[in-house]
């Protein structure tokens, strides 16, 4: 994605070439994953020097983690929608595992956010991530809470926080390396032990939620 202008100078512009860098690093994600996207892989692919790509996020990282906070919203506003109409763990589950399972991008993400995207950025970066997750976690908890009446709003809240958890586990069991798909090949047994995403998520959501009000 060439820069339609040699240098930004208004607002406009500046917000533009933001807005192109932000697009560059998730075409970039999408098509190879977020630990393999470079700083330097996003300023060829939006036609600048890795200099000029800092002067709108102070790190690879913080471009990643600014994306994290838009994928996440998407997220939350699909699974708030869904959670209107639930009822009940299982259905709750449903609802946040179908969005998850909908979102590749954000599960790989959140994989990364606390081992990777949280390091080598500034402390104000840091400040409106944490603040934008705290925001995100009580309003889906919300609505699980209302969906779900044995759950409190905390209780909504931290299932959403323990449901990205899983994600983080389970999520790079679907993008195994070459050799070990070469190896899943050789032996099905071993590939058996690893389930599949999106019910195993619902299940791990499903049962941690039932748990919560007996330990509470």
């Amino acid at each position: 994605m060439a820069a339609p202008f040699h240098r930004a100078r208004s607002a406009d512009q500046k917000e533009q070439r933001r807005e192109a860098i932000l697009a560059a690093a998730r075409d970039l994600a999408d098509r190879s994953g977020v630990a393999r996207v470079s700083l330097g892989d996003i300023a060829a692919a939006v036609g600048l020097a890795k200099s000029n790509v800092l002067r709108y996020f102070g790190t690879r990282e913080e471009v990643y983690l600014q994306l994290t906070m838009r994928a996440g919203t998407e997220w939350a506003t699909a699974a708030s929608a869904g959670l209107r109409s639930a009822s009940g763990f299982l259905e709750v589950a449903g609802v946040l595992a179908d969005a998850y399972a909908d979102r590749p991008l954000y599960c790989d993400l959140t994989t990364h956010t606390e081992t990777m995207l949280e390091h080598n950025v500034s402390v104000e970066a840091l400040r409106v991530h944490k603040v934008w997750a705290i925001d995100m976690y009580w309003r889906v908890g919300r609505d699980i809470a209302a969906a779900c009446p044995p759950l409190t709003d905390a209780d909504g809240a931290a299932l959403v926080m323990t449901a990205s958890a899983f994600v983080a586990k389970l999520f790079p069991l679907t993008r195994p390396p070459a050799t070990l798909r070469e190896l899943y090949a050789r032996e099905p047994a071993i590939a058996r032990a690893f389930p599949p995403f999106r019910p195993t998520l619902q299940r791990m959501i499903a049962a941690t939620a039932a748990g919560m009000p007996l330990v509470r």
